[in-house]
């Protein structure tokens, strides 16, 4: 699998529809949800500087996205140019390919006691 990274700063006016674009059931992920390989998009917003999102786009492949892409070229122009007045940058950051993947153990509740293991 693969994960397109963008960073989007948004103009404060317009978060409000940009976040309905790219949230569930938003245009963005209708325009791919019948595409062979598309696993979904996950949208970050920073908590420190409230322009700034990651999106993270999940695809099997990139032949996937490209194929996907170009049957949707239309749509997919549509969306670029509500970006382009939505957005002060669209950087894309890269396209990803997971190496590993770390599991957290959840911690007790806060004032629980622990066990340790004794030797």
């Amino acid at each position: 699998m693969i994960e397109i990274v963008w960073e989007i700063l948004v103009k404060q006016e317009a978060q409000g529809q940009f976040e309905l674009m790219y949230g569930p059931g938003g245009a963005w992920s209708k325009l791919f949800s019948e595409s062979p390989g598309f696993r979904g998009t996950t949208m970050l917003h920073d908590t420190h500087n409230p322009q700034r999102y990651l999106i993270f786009d999940l695809w099997d492949t990139e032949d996937q996205r490209e194929q996907a892409l170009r049957e949707h070229v239309d749509t997919y122009a549509k969306l670029q140019a509500d970006l382009e007045r939505w957005t002060e940058s669209r950087v894309e950051v890269g396209v990803f390919r997971m190496r590993a993947e770390a599991t957290v153990r959840p911690r007790g509740k806060p004032g629980q006691r622990t066990r340790r293991s004794v030797r």
